[in-house]
This record gives C-alpha cells, sequence and structure tokens, in this order.
C-alpha cells in the first residue's frame, strides 16, 4: 500500500520519502514502483526518462529525520491503534507544526488515533485502495477536531495525485470499509448456512461485482479481516456487534491457517501452476445443505445489504450525501456501475419495495437486514433520494 501511494505521489511530480521499519522493506517499496514503472515503459506509456524521473523523487529510508520538510506524511501501517501511535509520535517529533498526518487506516476511527497527536486538528484520514497506483477512489475522513484547513489541503493533494476524494465523516469502518465489509460477509455467512461455495461466489458474479465474496476474501485476506475484528472487540468490549462471519473467519485462521490468496490457501487453493480452486476442506466443514437457494436469492442478500448498510451510513451522518454513497461505492469496490450504486439501487427499485424486502430478509437472515427508520419515514412521505 505504501509503495502504491509512494508511485501515485510522485508521478504526479512530488517528491516522497518511502519510511520503513526496515532498509529491506524500504528498498522493496521502491523497488515495486520501479516494476510497476518498467511496465508502463515496456507498453510505451512512458518514456524511460520520464521513468527515471520518478523514480529519482523517492527516498528509501528508516530515518525518520528524513521527514524533516515534508507537507504531508501518509501512515499505512497495519491495522493496530499501538503501532500507529508510535509513528505518530515519531513522525510529529521532526515534521513542522504546519505540516499534516494523515492516516491511510481503513477501519480505525481517525479521531481516536489523532488522540496520539499533539496536533489533532492536523490530523485526517486518507483512505486508499489497494493496489493504490490503480485504484481511483481516496475516502477523506474527518475526525472531530480535523481543521477546515487541513480538508483543503487534504483535497488537493488527492486530486493533485489524479484520484477522486469523497469526503465523510468519522466513525468506525467510515463509509467504504463498513459497507464492502458486509459484501464479503454475508458470502461467508451463506457459506455457514450450508449454500455451495461455488454458487456464492457466481451469485457475486451475476450481481455485477467484480469478484465473488469468498475469492475476494481471498484477496483482502482473511488475516487482515480477523485483526480487524480483533482490534474492533478489543476496542468495544461487550459492545462488539458479532457479525455472522465471525465463526467462519475464526475456524480458517485460528484451525486451518489459511489465510488467503497471499499465502496460498484461504477459500481458494492458488497452486504454482494452473489456475485457482476451491478449497476441498470446505466441503468438509461447511457441508453445502441438500436443497440449495435460487441465484436470485443470493443476489438480492449480496445487493441489498450493501444498500441498507449504506442507508444506515446516511441516517448517522456518516455520510453528507447520496451521492458519495454512489461514487464511493463504484470507484472504491467496484460496486456494479449499472445498478448506479447502493443508494441508486434503493431510489431504483422504489423505497416501499426495498423497506418491504429488507423486513423480509431481516425476518428471515436477522437484524442486519432492518431498514433505518428514516427510510420508513421516506416511503411514508412518498419522498425519493434523486429527482431527474
Amino acid at each position: 500500500m505504501g509503495a502504491g501511494i509512494a508511485y501515485a505521489t510522485a508521478t504526479a511530480g512530488i517528491a516522497v520519502v518511502l519510511i520503513d521499519a526496515t532498509q529491506e522493506g524500504a528498498d522493496k517499496g521502491k523497488a515495486y514502483v520501479h516494476k510497476l514503472l518498467s511496465k508502463q515503459v515496456e507498453k510505451g506509456r512512458m518514456a524511460q526518462a520520464a521513468a527515471d524521473a520518478v523514480l529519482e523523487r523517492i527516498l528509501p529510508t528508516t530515518d525518520y529525520a528524513q521527514l524533516k520538510g515534508c507537507e504531508l506524511v501518509i501512515e499505512a501501517v497495519f491495522e493496530d491503534r499501538a503501532i500507529k501511535a508510535e509513528v505518530t509520535r515519531k513522525t510529529e517529533a521532526v515534521i513542522s507544526a504546519e505540516a499534516i498526518f494523515a492516516s491511510n487506516t481503513s477501519t480505525l476511527p481517525i479521531t481516536g488515533l489523532g488522540e496520539a497527536s499533539n496536533r489533532p486538528a492536523n490530523f485526517i484520514g486518507l483512505h486508499f485502495f489497494s493496489p493504490a497506483e490503480r485504484m481511483p477512489l481516496v475516502e477523506i475522513i474527518v475526525g472531530r477536531q480535523t481543521s477546515p484547513e487541513t480538508l483543503a489541503r487534504s483535497m488537493d493533494f488527492v486530486r493533485v495525485i489524479a484520484k477522486t476524494p469523497i469526503v465523510v465523516n468519522d466513525s468506525r469502518g467510515f463509509y467504504t470499509s463498513r459497507v464492502f465489509g458486509t459484501y464479503i460477509s454475508e458470502g461467508m455467512a451463506l457459506l455457514r448456512e450450508g449454500v455451495a461455495p461455488a454458487l456464492i461466489d457466481k451469485a457475486g458474479l451475476i450481481a455485477g461485482m467484480p469478484v465473488g465474496p469468498l475469492a475476494l476474501t481471498d484477496e483482502v485476506s482473511l488475516e487482515l479481516v480477523y485483526k480487524v475484528a480483533k482490534q474492533t472487540r478489543a476496542d468495544l468490549g461487550d459492545a462488539y456487534p458479532e457479525p455472522p462471519s465471525a465463526p467462519v473467519v475464526k475456524l480458517m485462521i485460528e484451525q486451518f491457517g489459511r489465510m488467503g490468496r497471499k499465502v496460498g490457501k484461504g477459500f481458494y487453493d492458488y497452486p504454482a501452476e494452473g489456475g485457482k480452486r476451491l478449497w476441498p476442506g470446505l466441503a468438509e466443514h461447511f457441508p453445502p445443505r441438500a436443497e440449495q437457494p435460487g441465484v436470485e436469492e443470493i443476489v438480492e442478500r449480496l445487493i441489498l445489504i450493501q444498500s441498507v448498510e449504506s442507508a444506515r451510513c446516511l441516517a448517522e451522518k456518516v455520510l453528507n450525501r447520496p451521492q458519495d454513497a454512489d461514487v464511493g461505492a463504484i470507484l472504491g469496490w467496484g460496486y456494479p456501475p449499472f445498478r448506479g450504486g447502493p443508494i441508486a439501487c434503493i431510489h431504483t427499485l422504489g423505497i416501499v419495495p426495498f423497506v418491504t424486502a429488507c423486513e423480509r430478509l431481516a425476518a428471515r437472515c436477522g437484524p442486519r437486514f432492518s431498514p433505518p427508520a428514516f427510510l420508513k419515514e421516506m416511503a411514508a412521505k412518498g419522498e425519493s433520494f434523486y429527482k431527474y
């Protein structure tokens, strides 16, 4: 992630200090940038001199003193509050009082992370998507103490590196990770219920998603999902709302060590030769039930769960506008454009039919499908999200 951000920044003409815990790690990050540039040169999309100039803008180091003079620092370490706090303190010891410190966290609330900062007004979230060099969206998260100037300068940076920003308010998981997480979680809930894994992932593709939910969990990494849940549980204690996917993730990690594609084994096996294939052990540990649901039923669950969670984000003021939800979904995690986005999907279906469908699913699958009260109010008043 850090190397991808460095690539996007250096390509825009900005000098970059790429810091890692070891020099080997920092050099590996620059090597990744070199590989990306070499591909551009090979395809005739960039001259060698231009690629060399980009690479020269990146300084790989372990020395925080090299950050002196930087106007913006983006932390992209593991989703661990203690590690992030340590990086924040080390960075602020050398950067100027006017410099911005941004966290690339995907789930941890920015206001809480900002408690490690001596200048929370200059602390903000800049959530990039993997791979950062290609994905077009950056989710900007405003903490309770983030200043308007910090937000404005951060938006300028995002536009300079040719990304599209959406601005959201602080909460756990923000908008994109929170709603994206419902897609992969619902896939694992279906697996736990005895739905055949091949059917789950095929339904995801039929729904218009770029990857099925189980395959996508492998790409994101089951280990990351496990660690995020562990940190969230530690933060919230008894208030932690355990998702239906939790037992599946725990079993895959703790008993089988299947962490995802990065280690060659998750819901799928990834042999050195040949394409990926579903892990045979799934049939033993999550046996398919005799009667399988129709594809339409699975598609409905995978799509509507994203819309109802997006609606909750609007209700809780995490999102300021329905447009941000739709742009963020399409550019952030590949929500099917033909559906217009998760809020546009509600608009297209009609709020009354959407509320009815969600109440039916909530009665059968659980309260995660319960529509927020404001949707029922909109339905009663005949209101809609968009006017054409």
